[in-house]
């Protein structure tokens, strides 16, 4: 319903003369006119921005920011952990967008104390992030590209719910990080993609949206298959630490997948190629049964 709400007219017409939109903090954002100069505060806010076609318009980002690649040329102001307000400030920008859970809460606020609109957005599912796009682009008025980029996700990641809807399951262990071992719960969004295709998450039923584990719990899972990111786009290294247990399901029929982590860990259309891999990969596993 949400959604729906914010893709009508009506998402734009709350105030008379004014752009609004409802961030994911259920806060209603106004701007008296289309934001000119936007502050993205994560790389995932910042692809989000692109694909609203509003990249133009970004005068500032954080660390990591990598993507698209002419974002790499966007003045950075520190990390999505610590800005350097100071820099960010002489930016002047129009709009911001934060991190809901991930940027300095007291930051964000005195950002908001000088007057400059915030604009909190964090995707918990696959709607999540079709409606963040439309609504960055309905504040930055490129409604257009907006829309047409958030069909574009919202259709390509029905097509392939509907492709494994019937798939053999298969239990899944990803490594969101390593020293702590971290995975994910059913509710963050890459348990949501696991399930999608037809995985098991074996610590899907765990209450912390990111848990952490160590190497005797997972061995006591013994998941058929091990998926994982890395600290890079073409690092592997993760996968090798568990060659040492022979005896692991995944290692012994060779289950050991890397993803490359932009494409799964950012709530941005890019998750919809990190899903198909990740889908592919559960069918090669399926494949060695």
């Amino acid at each position: 319903m949400l959604a729906l709400a914010l893709a009508g007219p009506a998402a734009g017409e709350a105030h008379a003369g004014s752009l609004c939109a409802i961030d994911d903090r259920e806060r209603e954002v106004c701007l008296d006119q289309p934001a000119e100069r936007i502050a993205a505060l994560s790389p995932g806010a910042t692809e989000l921005v692109y694909a609203a076609g509003a990249g133009e318009k970004v005068v500032a980002v954080v660390a990591f920011s990598d993507y698209p690649p002419e974002a790499r040329d966007v003045p950075s102001v520190g990390s999505h952990t610590r800005m350097d307000m100071e820099t960010l400030v002489t930016l002047n920008p129009d709009l911001v967008i934060g991190w809901m859970t991930g940027n300095p809460p007291e930051q964000l606020e005195t950002i908001e104390a000088l007057g400059v609109p915030v604009f909190y957005i964090e995707p918990r599912d696959f709607e999540d992030v079709s409606s963040a796009i439309e609504r960055l682009a309905l504040l930055a008025d490129t409604r257009e590209e907006g829309e047409r980029v958030a069909a574009e996700f919202r259709h390509g990641m029905a097509a392939l719910a509907e492709r494994y809807v019937d798939a053999e399951p298969v239990s899944v262990f990803y490594q969101v990080w390593d020293e702590p071992l971290m995975t994910i719960n059913d509710e963050h969004l890459i348990g949501k993609v696991l399930t999608l295709c037809g995985g098991v998450n074996v610590y899907g039923e765990l209450s912390r949206l990111v848990p952490r584990i160590d190497d005797e719990s997972v061995l006591a899972a013994d998941p058929e298959a091990i998926l994982a990111g890395g600290m890079g786009e073409e690092n592997r290294g993760w996968l090798t630490h568990w060659q040492q247990y022979p005896s692991l399901t995944a290692v012994e029929r060779d289950n050991l997948y890397f993803v490359p982590p932009s494409l799964i860990q950012r709530p941005t259309p890019r998750l919809l190629e990190g899903s198909r891999l990740f889908c592919e990969q559960l069918d090669r596993a399926r494949a060695k049964r």
